[in-house]
């Protein structure tokens, strides 16, 4: 019978099987074919696209495995095809980035690690045992520490791993901590038993304040999150782009689906049964909410205003993610299906403008050797895709039509008005003010300043061109048709906790 029941989990465990599987394998290919590391670049590649196809095939299940470690429903398997779709475009990215092609002896463990980090950010999707969220969280963290660093040539890379490394290990042992005094309110590791430990009896309320604080500094540190942010800046810009653009779209939304799961299993009321459609209410009142809105509304004032100030367009854009992570946070806010719907919409929005900046900034950082402003003088006449594409994405971050930021952030404002945080809305439009300051600011270099005269011109491969125009359709599409996506992002979350 247990057998059985092993056997049984292990099928709805294929994504992740297949991702340790091609790690594994990954490994093994590099100590065979040293001198052609480029095939496991593509075995890499298909691993990560059959645990997607794996992932889709999960639409519809909801269902408890291993004990209830691990849950597949709707809402993990959105975020686990997010995670590895964003996962096979920056594997396309890599094929054309200067700072990985020229590390060849390197390049099957920058392959695996990806790999791996793939495979934490499953884990963290589906965990409902606050033991397999820090397995995942940490094994996407580990290997996120050595791929920040991959580049050992560049000086700024090594103190950027290092950073990091202090800082996920200090959050990690604060969450940790908080995680063992919300066990010792409640006797339980799972989410549901969790819920019921705090229902069956009334906490100590100061205990759990506490226990609720320090495991919201691990969620804001993988959040980027103010205050916990400060190892942002310094790892995005240090880390090759490629693990930037990574970092700044996957993990994060590893991150929100592990913070989302948590809180509304965890502390949601299921006594109240007066309660509208699509709301929760939290146990005895306890405002969780509040402390994540305060967190929300420092995130993007903060990521807005000092991203005002940079020159270096990595740098800009790691301030950008982190008010980025700020407007998302008004989603959970809420607590609301209406409000993780938003979230979900947002992040399908991000994934394309986000990445698709990044993509440009490796190809003019190619061309040009330089991330700061100044090479972007011209780049609309020097190479017009390039800079009509960049325009575009801007325009998403800022979140103006007819783009697909636009409707991301649509779909926020309208949840927050609807559950009368007007306040918090304004904010985020304040907010939205800003940013567009210091992305107009990118645009009048590239089409209002004329280009130096030692200015390098240069043209596109036509792969980069398909990769390019590949990331600006949807950005466009998405914000003239968009309702597939918002259905989508509403189905995920009908069946999100297993109520």
């Amino acid at each position: 019978m247990f057998v059985q029941q092993i056997l049984q989990n292990l099928t709805q465990f294929l994504p992740e099987t297949t991702l340790a599987v091609t790690f594994c394998l990954v490994i093994l290919l590099g100590l065979i074919l040293r001198k052609t590391p480029h095939v496991t670049a593509w075995f890499s590649f298909l691993g990560v696209a059959a645990a997607l196809f794996f992932t889709i095939r999960q639409i519809g299940i909801s269902q408890e495995i291993f004990s209830g470690m691990i849950v597949v429903d709707p809402f993990a398997v959105f975020f686990k095809a997010l995670a590895a779709i964003c996962t096979l475009m920056i594997f396309l990215f890599s094929i054309y980035s200067t700072e990985v092609q020229t590390t060849v002896k390197r390049m099957t463990e920058y392959y695996a690690l990806l790999v791996a980090m793939t495979l934490g950010m499953f884990l963290m999707s589906g965990a409902s045992n606050v033991l397999m969220m820090v397995l995942g969280m940490e094994l996407t963290s580990l290997s996120s520490y050595i791929l920040a660093g991959y580049t050992k040539e560049a000086s700024d890379s090594s103190e950027a791993s290092l950073k990091y490394i202090i800082f996920g290990a200090v959050s990690s042992g604060v969450m940790l901590y908080g995680i063992s005094i919300l066990f010792g309110l409640t006797g339980a590791m799972d989410y549901m038993g969790i819920n019921k430990g705090l229902s069956s009896s009334v906490p100590h309320y100061l205990a759990l304040l506490t226990a609720t604080i320090f495991i919201v500094v691990g969620f804001g540190y993988k959040i980027s999150a103010v205050p916990f942010h400060f190892w942002t800046p310094d790892v995005y810009e240090g880390a090759p782009i490629t693990i930037t653009a990574f970092l700044s779209v996957a993990s994060k939304a590893a991150g929100f689906a592990m913070m989302m799961r948590f809180f509304k299993v965890i502390f949601m009321d299921t006594s109240i049964l007066a309660v509208p459609a699509g709301m929760w209410m939290s146990l005895y009142g306890f405002e969780w909410n509040k402390l994540l809105a305060i967190l929300s509304v420092l995130t993007m004032t903060l990521g807005n205003l000092v991203a005002v100030w940079q020159d270096n367009l990595k740098r800009m854009l790691a301030y950008s993610s982190i008010a980025h992570a700020g407007y998302m946070l008004m989603g959970v806010v809420i607590m609301s299906d209406k409000g993780i719907a938003a979230v979900l919409i947002y992040f399908m929005m991000y994934l394309f403008m986000n990445l698709g900046a990044f993509y440009v900034v490796m190809l003019v950082a190619n061309k040009t050797g330089s991330e700061d402003i100044s090479a972007y003088k011209g780049l609309g006449y020097r190479s017009p895709m390039l800079g009509v594409a960049m325009a575009i994405f801007l325009v998403s971050l800022t979140g103006l039509p007819p783009t697909a930021g636009f409707i991301g952030k649509l779909y926020l404002f309208v949840a927050l008005l609807d559950a009368k945080w007007i306040w918090l809305a304004l904010v985020g439009v304040l907010n939205s003010v800003v940013s567009l300051y210091y992305y107009a600011r990118v645009l009048r270099y590239m089409f209002l300043r004329e280009p130096s005269e030692h200015a390098v011109s240069f043209k596109t491969l036509p792969a980069e061109t398909v990769i390019v125009m590949a990331i600006v359709i949807p950005t466009l599409l998405f914000g003239l048709y968009f309702t597939p996506l918002v259905d989508l992002a509403n189905a995920s979350v009908q069946m999100f906790g297993l109520r």
